[in-house]
């Protein structure tokens, strides 16, 4: 354990969430590390460990113990990778269908994140910590499409900030249970836990944060719709929870559309399609495309012919 880092609190941060203060004062942390810091009570006030919610109050001596990194215990395997940028900074990676993004329990080989210490050894952001090396942002198992990976702690908290701060692009595309009744629209309904199954999220107002979704229709089929999405927030399965409270699940979404997913897929049919970024290093706009997968093709080959 290496030295607590130690601050006093000042007039302006009076009442501020403690989490939010620190992120302000050590950019080198972010606040979802902070947070973490917060659960394992690494994070004292007046010597007394901090509540995750706690607010600050002027004079208060906080310290924070900030645990050594862990030696990495993850093993590299050589997955095939479909790179479509990458540089000393950051890289940007098309995700098929079925590859889940970091380890977990029952998930240990073959996620992306062993396939990235394949391809890029220990050069990768350690931000979110052992398990899920140079992770931005996720797609979940079954969506398809881009992701970006940092490569060092600078690119990851350059990236990190643009997500928070909504300046990140991100656009997907879906074919959804349904006729819609308007060509485009937005949902904006916030999304927490969900209040019975703790596996799933739900449009709910209790514990939980901002989400917004804008979609606009591409074409209509017997029963279906093809749509293309834009995400304003990021929120765990905010694509999936939006559609699925409009009445309009994502085709064969398992969690929240039929329990039998249908039209003969393996997961939902969703396809992160766009990424846009500014590069942090350079100051560059960057913006790339994925082209359908073969699994979203074959099925509005499918619906054409319903």
């Amino acid at each position: 354990m290496s030295e607590p880092v130690e601050l006093v609190l000042s007039e302006r941060e009076e009442g501020i969430r403690l989490d939010k203060v620190l992120a302000e004062r050590l950019p080198d942390l972010t606040r979802t590390a902070i947070q973490r810091l917060l659960e394992e009570e690494q994070v004292l006030i007046n010597g007394k460990p901090a509540a995750k919610n706690r607010k600050g109050r002027a004079g208060d001596s906080v310290a924070l113990r900030i645990p050594d990194p862990e030696p990495l215990c993850l093993q590299a395997e050589n997955v095939p990778l479909d790179i479509v940028y990458e540089d000393d900074d950051l890289l940007v990676v098309n995700k098929p269908q079925g590859m889940v993004v970091h380890p977990a329990p029952g998930n240990y080989q073959g996620t992306l994140v062993n396939a990235l210490l394949a391809h890029c050894g220990n050069s990768l952001s350690g931000i979110n910590g052992v398990i899920r090396p140079g992770i931005v942002h996720r797609i979940d198992k079954d969506t398809s499409g881009l992701l970006m990976v940092a490569k060092n702690d600078f690119a990851h908290q350059g990236l990190a900030r643009q997500i928070k701060e909504h300046s990140f692009r991100r656009e997907y595309e879906a074919v959804v249970a349904g006729r819609m009744k308007q060509e485009s629209g937005v949902v904006n309904a916030p999304i927490g836990r969900h209040p019975i199954d703790r596996k799933k999220m739900a449009v709910t107002e209790k514990n939980s944060k901002e989400a917004v979704t804008y979609f606009r229709v591409i074409a209509e089929y017997p029963g279906y719709t093809h749509i293309r999405l834009r995400l304003e927030t990021g929120r765990t399965h905010q694509i999936r929870v939006h559609m699925a409270y409009l009445g309009h699940p994502v085709a064969g979404d398992p969690a929240y559309g039929p329990r039998k997913p249908d039209l003969g897929l393996k997961g939902q049919c969703l396809h992160a399609r766009l990424i846009g970024f500014v590069h942090p290093r350079d100051g560059r706009y960057l913006e790339f495309e994925s082209p359908l997968p073969d699994y979203f093709t074959r099925l509005l080959t499918k619906l054409e012919q319903l």
